[in-house]
């Protein structure tokens, strides 16, 4: 941050806060230094905000940034962009990089990286195992105590299938109050699986992905966390049973959390049909029925919060035959607009109960002190305008993402983030990073 950031004033004018009715809000140096209607600020940059929507800034639990090793893919710097466009103030840096994040050295690299490039807070997430092969717990301490100070940690891409090194891994972050978050896949089921098990996996002659490969996951470690009293956080949720699960668990006041992603919001295995390589994604696109109990729990609160998964590759992994394609879609650019297609739009949430989805729970299930806080006086400016009237086809020619597999190509949404403020900075000003 510059000498000079304390002397920033941006006086943010008729902005519809969290939906509500239209206000004013004075940002100086970091921090919201008021806000209600008719301020004044004397030389103070100001941004006519009529018609926009403000929210906290978001905060994603879970991203992709492929450094180091696949810069080919993303960077630190080129995610964060494409965070900082789709409105987002913080981002999580999931561990599967080369070499793996799985010691003190490396989610260092990562957090400085996100330091040196500005646009966004990137927390990293550190492997369970070493290596992600599932046979021994990573230096779990040291990734915390380190000067990234790592919270979370995640095998994501493998599960974490055995169950004695799930159990350790849950008593060892405990100490911490640390969080496990689970990709939930028993292998020996999905061994060769490209989609969804079901009656369009049998018509397209594709080896199905059961959603009980999924589920058998999620009931073994809710049981492990209520046993050990540690908190597990089940990344991707994409089944009507996950949901059934989850709700199980919270209603027996275990330290459970839970996530779903846009896609599986609102794309289902349907779009197979096709053999577009950019609908292949892990967990598969999963059936409508899915989609509704998915979209059900999160406004009902049983899913505590929409994480991205942002999965950025390059052209050549993606432009291929169905079975050799990598899995995953790039998704921090379009996450609002299809949270606001698929939950707002459709009456299921507020413009305060999408804040609390996507920027105050994920913040706090990440223990992110600075993020997800209200837009109030004394609290840290990361803010996000969104103009919810703008509609548009999706183009990713465009993103500021260094990859283009966006399953939304082609696709009308609405929605636009106009500026998102970082501790005050303007990172984006009329839809571009800055």
């Amino acid at each position: 941050m510059s000498p000079t950031s304390e002397k920033r004033r941006t006086l943010i004018r008729g902005a519809s806060l969290l939906g509500g009715p239209p206000t004013d809000v004075l940002i100086e140096g970091e921090s919201v230094a008021a806000a209600g209607p008719g301020l004044t600020a004397e030389g103070a940059e100001t941004i006519d905000a009529g018609g926009l929507v403000l929210l906290p800034g978001l905060v994603d639990l879970h991203t992709h940034l492929r450094e180091p090793g696949r810069e080919d893919s993303e960077t630190v710097l080129t995610g964060t962009r494409a965070a900082a466009a789709g409105g987002y103030t913080a981002v999580h840096a999931m561990a599967n990089t080369f070499p793996v994040a799985d010691t003190a050295g490396v989610v260092e690299q990562v957090w400085r990286l996100g330091r040196e490039s500005g646009y966004c807070d990137v927390q990293p997430v550190g492997a369970v195992t070493v290596g992600l092969e599932g046979k021994q717990l990573a230096e779990l301490g040291a990734m915390h105590d380190s000067a990234a100070g790592v919270v979370v940690f995640s095998d994501d891409g493998r599960c974490v299938d055995d169950a004695v090194i799930m159990r350790r891994a849950l008593e060892y972050v405990k100490a911490f109050d640390g969080v496990i978050a689970q990709h939930a896949q028993e292998p020996r089921l999905t061994e060769g699986a490209q989609m969804n098990e079901g009656a369009v996996s049998a018509e397209l002659g594709l080896a199905g992905w059961p959603a009980a490969a999924e589920e058998s996951i999620i009931a073994r470690d809710v049981l492990l966390a209520a046993h050990v009293g540690s908190r597990v956080h089940v990344c991707h949720l994409s089944t009507a049973g996950s949901v059934d699960l989850i709700r199980w668990a919270k209603s027996k006041g275990w330290q459970v959390t839970a996530e779903v992603t846009p896609h599986h919001l609102l794309l289902t295995d349907d779009l197979v049909r096709s053999y577009d390589p950019v609908y292949k994604v892990n967990p598969p696109l999963r059936t409508e029925a899915d989609v509704r109990a998915l979209r059900e729990a999160l406004a009902d609160g049983t899913i505590d919060c929409v994480a991205t998964d942002h999965a950025p590759h390059p052209h050549e992994d993606k432009d291929c035959e169905w079975p050799a394609a990598a899995m995953g879609m790039i998704g921090l650019e379009t996450a609002l607009s299809v949270v606001q297609h698929t939950m707002v739009d459709t009456g299921l949430l507020d413009w305060a109960g999408l804040a609390d989805r996507m920027s105050a729970r994920p913040a706090a299930i990440g223990r992110l002190g600075g993020q997800g806080r209200p837009v109030a006086p004394g609290e840290p400016a990361n803010l996000t305008l969104y103009d919810p009237a703008h509609r548009a086809v999706v183009d990713p020619s465009g993103f500021a993402s260094r990859s283009r597999n966006s399953p939304y190509r082609g696709l009308e949404l609405p929605g636009r983030v106009t500026h998102t403020f970082l501790r005050g900075r303007a990172t984006v000003r009329d839809g571009v990073p800055t």
